[in-house]
């Protein structure tokens, strides 16, 4: 992935979340439209876990090639203590983080 500027707009493309809820705490999703399930979770129309924890803020974005692989790092990545969670959140596998770096 080698353009940026349009990573979190990949219609199509499984990818696994991570929103930080305005109460702190983190959920974890995957979804093939990332734009549209964001929209949703916003509108109260997402997870039950979101509704009311607005606004959410997306902090974790990795894109895969299938649907399997996505489900089973959504899988995975809920799994994970915290601690992990937040480690995972700067880590290269992050688009969102990749994002944020400047370039050389």
């Amino acid at each position: 992935m080698t353009n940026h500027d349009s990573e979190t707009t990949k219609k199509g493309r499984p990818c696994v979340y991570i929103l930080r809820c305005k109460d702190g705490s983190l959920y974890t999703g995957w979804t093939n439209d990332f734009e549209k399930r964001l929209e949703a979770h916003n509108c109260g129309k997402g997870a039950k876990y979101t509704r009311g924890r607005g606004p959410l803020t997306p902090v974790y974005l990795e894109y895969f090639e299938d649907k399997v692989s996505a489900t089973k790092r959504e899988a995975a990545i809920k799994k994970l203590p915290l601690k992990k969670k937040q480690l995972l959140l700067s880590s290269d596998s992050n688009v969102l983080h990749s994002q944020c770096k400047p370039s050389i």
